[in-house]
């Protein structure tokens, strides 16, 4: 009797429907997880408006025990130079986005028609710098000798025009969502290529443009490691390495005493925060980044999946 109970249980469950308990333990595990990723955010956020003093002694705590703007004050003490990078960061990654976006969706076109003769040399070219890069030197040589970019805004951009996987993720969209029958009625209607690749492909393609455009737009934000390359003290600065060269005056500062005591002797007033102001420094780096997630949300989980199914 109890074996028929649960095989009739079974059947009432439709396709892709799961139980009620395993629902509830799927739930309880997600919210646990967002929630390891939300505290660390919420801490960091915590800690920065916190007194240097309060943390020092009684640790982090996800509300400030003595509220304190110590932090930012240090931090935009020279907010000229803050200003100036996150307006470098901000054109590197508005433009860096738009022309690798537009490069790569150009390239992953051909490639994704069967009709194309030469579609396997380029995928192939493609695929072979997802395996294989020159390494760091003739990279580094490449820029600053051979197209003499060092201190500019292109050698922030130009390194990340064409990324092999985006390449192929959206080349696989293109192959899996687009008919070749919708390209054969739009030349049976008179469009040239041009025209049905901006009128016909890009709109039907959203979804996977919205999806790697937010990953272009993430990492030209997050780079710091193009600006130690190639950026000097007197170059175009982005607010991640700024950032970067703000902790390590910090840490030279906290470790070498005797350049501290000349700081004192010059301003006895003077207490710099350590821990807070690594914090206030992570809440400035991540800036206005965090809020264009939920604007491509909708395309993300789509653009990812289709793209991802290999073809």
């Amino acid at each position: 009797m109890a074996t028929a109970a649960t095989a009739t249980r079974t059947k009432k469950l439709r396709p892709n429907e799961i139980s009620r308990g395993s629902n509830i333990v799927i739930n309880l595990f997600f919210l646990f997880y967002t929630a390891l990723c939300i505290l660390p955010l919420l801490l960091v956020v915590a800690v920065s408006f916190s007194d240097e003093r309060a943390v020092t002694v009684n640790g982090y705590k996800l509300w400030p025990e003595q509220f304190s703007l110590a932090a930012y004050d240090f931090l935009l003490s020279d907010w000229w130079a803050i200003a100036e990078s996150y307006g470098v960061s901000i054109i590197v990654t508005v433009v860096g986005t738009v022309v690798a976006l537009t490069i790569m969706t150009m390239y992953a076109y051909p490639i994704s028609r069967r009709d194309f003769k030469h579609r396997n040399i380029f995928s192939f070219i493609m695929f072979f710098t997802i395996l294989f890069n020159s390494g760091l030197v003739p990279f580094y040589l490449v820029y600053k000798q051979g197209l003499q970019l060092q201190d500019t805004l292109a050698v922030l951009m130009i390194p990340l025009f064409v990324q092999g996987f985006f390449v192929i993720l959206i080349r696989t969209f293109f192959t899996n969502s687009i008919p070749p029958a919708l390209v054969e009625s739009a030349k049976i209607d008179g469009a040239g290529e041009f025209r049905t690749f901006v009128q016909i492909i890009i709109p039907l393609s959203l979804p996977v443009l919205a999806s790697v455009g937010l990953l272009c737009t993430l990492n030209y934000w997050n780079d710091w490691f193009l600006s130690l390359l190639f950026i000097s003290s007197d170059g175009p600065m982005s607010i991640q390495f700024r950032m970067y060269r703000t902790l390590l005056d910090i840490q030279y500062l906290s470790s070498n005493a005797q350049a501290y005591s000349a700081i004192m002797q010059a301003n006895p007033n003077f207490r710099m925060p350590s821990e807070t102001a690594r914090m206030a420094m992570a809440v400035v780096g991540i800036g206005p980044i965090i809020f264009i997630y939920p604007f491509f949300q909708r395309y993300f989980i789509q653009g990812l999946t289709v793209g991802a199914v290999k073809g």
